[in-house]
C-alpha cells in the first residue's frame, strides 16, 4: 500500500484547500486581486492593467469577488456615476499568498512557457 503524497493535509472534497482555491478560482480573479493590493481602482484603471480581459467577464469575475466578500464596491452618486473596488479587510488577507504565488511564479515562468512551446510545437 503506498502512502499518501500529501499525508498531513486533509483534503477530501469539502476542505479548507478546496474551499480557499474556490474563491480565487477564474481566469482573472486572482490577476484582479493583485492590481487591488495596490490601492482602489475604477473599473477602467482596472481593465487597463489587464490586457485581454473582456468588459464582460471583468464585470462578472469582480461581481463573483464582491459577493464572495474579498473585493468592496463603493458607488459615488454623481453624473457620470463614479465605482471604486478595492480589497475588503478578508482580500487584504489574501496578500501574502497573491505575493507568494506572484514569487513563485517569476521563479518558474521559464518552465511553463518551455512546456507551451513543447505541448503547441507537436
Amino acid at each position: 500500500m503506498t502512502k499518501p503524497k500529501h499525508s498531513r493535509f486533509d483534503c477530501s472534497p469539502g476542505c479548507a484547500v478546496e474551499a480557499a482555491i474556490s474563491l480565487i478560482d477564474g481566469k482573472w480573479k486572482s490577476v484582479v486581486l493583485y492590481h487591488l493590493l495596490d490601492g482602489t481602482l475604477r473599473f477602467n484603471e482596472l481593465r487597463r492593467q489587464i490586457p485581454g480581459v473582456t468588459q464582460r467577464m471583468l464585470t462578472n469575475q469582480l461581481r463573483e469577488l464582491e459577493d464572495d466578500g474579498l473585493i468592496e464596491r463603493k458607488v459615488y452618486a454623481q453624473v457620470p456615476p463614479k465605482v471604486e473596488y478595492s480589497l475588503s479587510p478578508l482580500g487584504r488577507s489574501i496578500e501574502p499568498i497573491l505575493l507568494a504565488l506572484k514569487d513563485w511564479g517569476d521563479t518558474n515562468i521559464e518552465r511553463f512557457s518551455k512546456q507551451q512551446s513543447t505541448q503547441t510545437a507537436a
